[in-house]
């Protein structure tokens, strides 16, 4: 991540869901999930969300350039069941991206093990010695044969960092406007990373 970091203005918490345990908001691109190391990285979704639920507590987190749902819990005690909840895989999450090109064939699961490529971090990369095991499926839902670029839907079965967006650019098929993966020209084609958390599904833990 950047030194410079510069927050998106504050207009406001959009919120999905909430109730007395738990509240899902929409994260917006370019915001941290939590706050970074320094004061200047202080402003940051759980901050903003602080201010108006001073009891919410992190529970999992979107990388700062991908927008979209996040869950934040009410109490410690509802933070500990929806972390054990992702920790054991038992959160279905789906994404919308748009890639470049057209994937071949127009779904299924790239199995790529990741690891941190350590002289070049935040950088993760494929690795099939050492790498975490790692799947992600996808599906194409739409071709724009205007700009070559397709949106896809993604689940990750795991959770590794910047997952969906290695397995992306492993497929050949990058994330527009992805900084650390896409080519110049694919980096080119948006003013954001195009990745946005469109739902989550998991067991209410009071309900």
């Amino acid at each position: 991540m950047s030194a410079s970091y510069i927050a998106p203005p504050d207009n406001g918490l959009d919120i999905v869901y909430l109730d007395a345990a738990l509240l899902v908001v929409n994260k917006p691109a370019g915001l941290l999930s939590v706050p970074g190391r320094g004061e200047d990285k202080q402003d940051c979704l759980l901050s903003r969300v602080q201010r108006e639920y001073p009891e919410a507590l992190s529970v999992h987190r979107l990388d700062m350039s991908t927008s979209g749902l996040m869950i934040l819990a009410r109490s410690k005690e509802q933070e500990r069941a929806l972390s054990i909840q992702f920790q054991q895989r038992k959160v279905y999450k789906r994404y919308i991206a748009v890639v470049t090109g057209q994937p071949e064939p127009d779904s299924g699961e790239i199995d790529l093990p990741l690891i941190t490529d350590w002289p070049n971090r935040p950088r993760q990369k494929v690795d099939h010695d050492i790498g975490k095991p790692s799947q992600t499926r996808y599906r194409v839902l739409e071709f724009d044969a205007a700009h070559n670029c397709s949106r896809v839907e993604l689940a990750p079965i795991t959770g590794r960092s910047h997952q969906l967006r290695v397995h992306m650019m492993a497929l050949g098929h990058a994330i527009l406007g992805d900084e650390l993966y896409a080519t110049p020209e694919a980096y080119a084609q948006a003013d954001r990373l195009l990745l946005h958390a469109q739902a989550l599904r998991f067991a209410h833990p009071v309900t």
